[in-house]
């Protein structure tokens, strides 16, 4: 793919000062870490991402662009909502395309996924760390372990289409879900497709954008402030806090159309944990 093998930015590019986040839609058969690194080398500056996507996986990557990328916290605990597709009477032994794949030919009676609050073990094929070293590097040596288990949110999986050979979803789960661990619940069924199509508020049509952080972080409440307030919040000093505030809800610090900072309450003051818009 030709945009993998665009040559690095020049220094002084305008590419460089971009502060937002880019909505791309990667395709199948690259690593989130190729499509991070392509768009290093084609804008240049600071770039990095809020959650990655399987190789096999296509969709929606929030790529962090220059001062954006002190937002990621923000943005990787947000629902992300998928179409999947899953490939009935077959096995894998990753529970995708990419593991050895068996035919069984023994169908799913029941086609409905579990919803609410649900268990799951992490797969093999997993970066999470196990005695400090990623699970998907045991499994390529052949190698088992013990593998934790976490609890995560399936806040809806309506069936959309299925056939004798197919059932296609489309589900929404928190963060940390691994969508085809929720396929194998089927019994003989591996996840054959999966796209991403929404993190949070922010969804796949608008793939090619570059939003702002304002227009992100849509979903945090927001504060207006004047430019005598953001120029306190630039220099790292507290501002009063606002009537019915909770306590420790992040909260977007907003001078015009540019999110200055992104502040929580503590006790009485209103103090900033990341500055975008500093002064001077």
């Amino acid at each position: 793919m030709a945009w993998l093998n665009r040559p690095t930015a020049e220094p002084g590019a305008a590419a460089l000062s971009e502060t937002g986040i880019l909505v791309f839609d990667k395709p199948a058969g690259v690593t989130s870490h190729d499509v991070v690194a392509a768009v290093r080398r084609e804008r240049g500056g600071k770039v990095g991402h809020a959650g990655t996507l399987d190789p096999f996986a296509t969709g929606l990557l929030t790529i962090l662009l220059g001062r954006a990328t002190r937002l990621q916290k923000y943005l990787m605990g947000l629902p992300k909502t998928y179409l999947a597709t899953a490939r009935l009477g077959w096995t894998s032994t990753t529970g995708d395309p990419d593991g050895d794949l068996t035919e069984t030919g023994v169908v799913p009676g029941d086609l409905s996924l579990p919803t609410g609050r649900i268990e799951q073990m992490v797969p093999m094929t997993s970066a999470v760390r196990v005695d400090g070293e990623r699970l998907y590097k045991k499994a390529h040596r052949g190698e088992q372990s013990e593998r934790p288990v976490r609890e995560v949110t399936v806040h809806r999986a309506e069936l959309i289409e299925s056939s004798e050979a197919r059932a296609r979803y489309e589900v929404e789960v928190s963060s940390g879900t691994y969508v085809r661990t929720l396929i194998e619940t089927l019994g003989d069924a591996y996840c054959e497709g999966l796209r991403r199509i929404a993190v949070g508020p922010i969804r796949i049509e608008s793939a090619g954008q570059v939003l702002s952080p304002l227009e992100a972080l849509s979903f945090l409440p927001r504060i207006e402030i004047d430019s005598k307030q953001a120029e306190e919040v630039s220099y790292g000093r507290a501002l009063p806090v606002p009537p019915d505030l909770k306590e420790a809800e992040p909260v977007l610090l907003a001078h015009g159309d540019n999110l200055t900072a992104v502040a929580r309450r503590v006790g009485n003051e209103l103090k900033s944990e990341v500055v975008l818009e500093p002064q001077g």
